[in-house]
């Protein structure tokens, strides 16, 4: 049993020697195959790089001194070789980095550079490559490239070369220019002149929308590029007033090839265009023309129109009561009308060519019209007065309103100057000084009378009250009733003539205009008022906290506040009373506000209630007189003042104050 086991181990052991040496033996061989395979591409690698070199030797002298880049790759696209422009167009160095062409396509291009490769490839050459690189800098480049592929002795393919241009400049200056060219003929297209450029067959090569307005052709104007123009003014004359002449035009117009500037065409529908040709010349020889059409009805119609405006008001300022004279920059006449004829007394004649300063102004007033007239040299209008004798010798006064004359350059060439005789103005202005002044020494004695007045009427009637006291003190006993009450009258009526006398001369002593104003604090014054008045427990007076300070007489604004809050508490029928004051922003005005409940007043009274000695409430207490002083100082203050009253309800007095 174990000798047979040893057997067959012994025998295992053989065959695993002998397949040992066989695999060992296949092992060798493939080492020594891999070996001459390893050998071989060394010598291929070496011939190819010799090869390289060898072109490249070739090529230096060709390629490192054009003014395009050149650029050699692998088979795989890996760079071998740049000159110094393909260094700086590229930004890589490639002798310490590398460098795929892939690296350089910009992606939007790739399929088209890889179609491009393909055919390098399979044609061992391209041409004319226009596409987009990126730089290492990330800087965006249209490049031009022509490339080839480099065989070995061979004929293998071992490498590839190419030039590449940089187009970068050269594109952005078509875009540019293609920019420009749509911006231009989009502004041909749409210009409100009619334009029709035309080949020297007569050939349409560029016309507009308005030309096809125009003359009503239903067609767009790129559908007319290259149609023939031979027969179209046949086509078109029945569009004009005179046919044939419109042919004839034409005709004469292309035979003589010289430019023609505004030619007026008259077309049947009323409208006028205006029409230029110019002949197109490139040294010397003839290329063809262009027209351009101008629809000027509008324009004919307002130079009618002007002409017609011109001859009206020429009318106007021959027959007008103020005299205009025109004259030049020296003060020399050149134009006048009628009107100034008759305030001077001079004819046309005796006028035109000579120097206004010189003829017409008297004493100092000459020297004052030079130098008006130097004024409006340097583009000045006025306006002044001066004396001046007319033929006949008589002293006037003219009033001079002035103003610069310009020629089409924007320049001074002389003045027109519009003559007011203000003789009998001046007069009466002088008759009104006087009269003012004798007014205001009426006024100062009038405001004195009064005072006096007062004093002397007030004294006989305190006399009166006095003896009718003791008429009453010394007989009370043996007056009777009735006695009793006509002396009760009797001193009612003294005291409503005191208190009438005293309105009429606070009413006298307002004047006509304020003699000083200052700042007035409107709160603070009806708030002094509101401890002074004395107001019943059952009138609430509410003042509002934003009432405005104003510029005026702070004695009248009180009063004027005194009045109508005493005029309210007066006639109060309420037994809770509420007076309210406020105040609002118009404008250059302030709008005050005295509201109450107390009886109102019925509409048809609204007017009338600021009449002097008028009342509704015929009493003691009330003269008349008082809303009468309010509308006199609410007027002082350059304001208004009006009323809305519901009768038994309410009353508001609405009053303006000026800010100013």
């Amino acid at each position: 049993m174990n000798s047979t086991k040893i057997a067959i181990l012994e025998r295992t052991l053989i065959r695993e020697k002998a397949a040992r040496k066989i695999a060992e033996s296949i092992l060798e061989e493939k080492s020594r195959a891999l070996y001459l395979t390893s050998e071989e591409l060394k010598q291929v690698n070496s011939e190819l790089a010799h090869l390289l070199d060898e072109k490249s030797s070739q090529l230096a002298g060709i390629f490192e001194n054009i003014n395009d880049a050149y650029v050699v790759i692998d088979l795989d696209g890996n760079v071998i070789k740049l000159n110094d422009i393909a260094v700086q167009l590229f930004g890589y160095d490639i002798n310490n980095e590398k460098l795929n062409v892939v690296d350089l396509i910009y992606p939007q291009d790739i399929e088209y550079a890889m179609s491009c490769f393909t055919s390098l490839q399979k044609d061992a050459y391209f041409s004319n490559y226009e596409a987009r690189i990126v730089t290492k800098l990330k800087e965006v480049k249209w490049v031009h490239i022509n490339a080839s592929i480099i065989f070995n002795k061979e004929n293998q393919p071992i490498a590839a070369q190419g030039i590449v241009r940089d187009k970068t400049d050269e594109k952005e200056a078509e875009r540019k220019l293609l920019e420009s060219e749509d911006r231009l003929r989009t502004l041909i297209v749409n210009l409100e002149s009619g334009v029709l450029l035309e080949s020297e067959e007569r050939k349409i090569i560029l016309t507009n929308n308005k030309f096809c307005e125009l003359f009503s052709i239903p067609a767009t104007p790129d559908l007319l590029v290259g149609q023939d123009c031979s027969n179209a003014a046949e086509q078109n004359k029945i569009l004009f007033e005179n046919p044939d002449e419109f042919i004839a035009k034409i005709n004469n117009i292309l035979n003589a090839r010289t430019p023609i500037i505004g030619d007026e065409l008259l077309m049947k529908n009323g409208k006028v265009l205006e029409r230029d040709f110019i002949p197109i010349y490139s040294n010397e020889e003839y290329k063809g023309h262009l027209w351009t059409y101008r629809d000027v009805s509008l324009k004919r119609k307002y130079n009618k129109s002007i002409e017609a405006q011109k001859q009206k008001y020429s009318n106007i300022i021959a027959n007008m009561n103020l005299g205009m004279v025109e004259v030049d920059n020296e003060d020399k006449i050149l134009m006048t009308n009628q009107s100034f004829h008759k305030m001077s007394g001079y004819s046309e004649q005796e006028l035109i060519g000579k120097y206004g300063y010189r003829l017409f102004p008297i004493l100092g007033d000459r020297e004052k019209i030079i130098q008006e007239n130097n004024n409006r040299k340097k583009g000045e209008s006025n306006s002044y007065e001066i004396k001046v004798k007319n033929k006949a010798g008589e002293i006037r006064h003219w009033l001079i309103s002035g103003a610069p004359n310009y020629n089409i350059n924007d320049e001074v060439i002389g003045s027109i100057g519009i003559h007011l005789d203000i003789t009998n103005i001046k007069a009466l202005e002088l008759q009104k000084e006087n009269l003012l002044k004798e007014l205001e020494k009426s006024n100062d004695e009038l405001h004195e009378y009064a005072h006096i007045v007062s004093h002397d009427l007030k004294s006989p009637l305190r006399g009166i009250d006095a003896l009718v006291n003791w008429l009453k003190t010394d007989n009370i006993a043996v007056l009777d009733e009735a006695s009793l009450q006509n002396i009760s009258l009797i001193e009612m009526t003294l005291e409503k003539m005191e208190l009438l006398i005293t309105d009429i001369l606070n009413y006298s002593s307002l004047g006509s205009s304020l003699d000083r104003k200052q700042e007035v604090n409107t709160y603070k014054i009806v708030k002094e008022l509101e401890k002074i008045l004395f107001i019943p427990e059952y009138i609430s007076l509410k003042i509002a906290s934003d009432l405005p300070t104003i510029q005026g007489d702070k004695t009248k604004i009180s009063q004027l506040f005194q009045n109508l809050i005493s005029n309210a508490i007066k006639f109060m029928d309420k037994e809770k009373g509420l007076i309210n004051i406020s105040a609002k922003e118009e404008g250059d005005f302030y709008e005050f506000c005295v509201q109450d409940n107390g009886i109102g007043i019925e509409k048809k009274f609204h007017h009338s209630i600021f009449k002097i000695f008028h009342s509704l409430k015929k009493d003691k207490d009330s003269s008349g007189i008082g809303l009468s002083i309010v509308k006199k100082i609410v007027t002082l203050h350059k304001g208004k003042i009006w009323i809305k009253s519901t009768p038994k309800k309410e009353t508001s007095f609405y009053f303006t104050l000026s800010k100013k």
